[in-house]
């Protein structure tokens, strides 16, 4: 029960998102995964995202301060060249693809998504980045699915696209299939020299 006198919140994160174009091409590459393995809890293909830094629950309040650094950095950035490879599982629970082209520009603009973050006075988790798209989730005991999608996807690799826009985004989680739901708060063209 939220008491009347707690500031709103939103779970809150910064990323890139694939056109619909790759994303579709990897949806061909999963067809047969989505009849195989229809109770996996498959991610909305609008969804797929590659997180550059998990800031979890915030006051909505809290978000606005983010707008002018983020779209400085994008202002002054360049469209990175990624595309989607492969497969892979966390802990046999939880399926993604890879991502591979200019890994090292994606480094580098992660770490300066997360020092703006920080110097905005927002504290986050800050893992090290594992760049990937979380495809779907295992139910409990049904690891097989995942195993085997993730095995069939590790010779895909997709076609090269530019990352064109900085994603401020939120969640929000409900319940059932397909229960966490993601928005773009705001977002940013890359604008820098290509």
């Amino acid at each position: 029960m939220i008491e009347e006198n707690q500031a709103p919140t939103v779970r809150v994160f910064i990323a890139l998102a694939p056109p619909d174009s790759a994303k579709e091409e990897l949806a061909r590459a999963l067809g047969p995964a989505y009849t195989t393995y229809p109770d996996m809890r498959w991610n909305r293909i609008e969804d797929w995202h590659i997180t550059l830094a998990f800031l979890g629950e915030l006051p909505t309040a809290a978000v606005p301060v983010l707008r002018a650094p983020l779209a400085g950095l994008a202002a002054a950035g360049r469209a990175l060249r990624l595309d989607l490879r492969g497969g892979g599982h966390f802990d046999e629970r939880v399926l993604w693809s890879g991502i591979g082209g200019d890994l090292e520009g994606l480094h580098l603009l992660a770490s300066q998504v997360r020092e703006l973050v920080g110097e905005a006075g927002i504290p986050f988790e800050g893992r090290p980045l594992r760049p990937h798209l979380t495809l779907a989730r295992a139910r409990r005991g049904d690891i097989a699915g995942v195993l085997a999608t993730a095995e069939g996807l590790a010779d895909f690799t997709g076609h090269p696209w530019p990352a064109a826009r900085l994603h401020l985004c939120g969640s929000n989680i409900g319940r059932g299939p397909g229960a966490i739901r993601y928005r773009d708060i705001d977002s940013w063209p890359f604008d820098g020299a290509h």
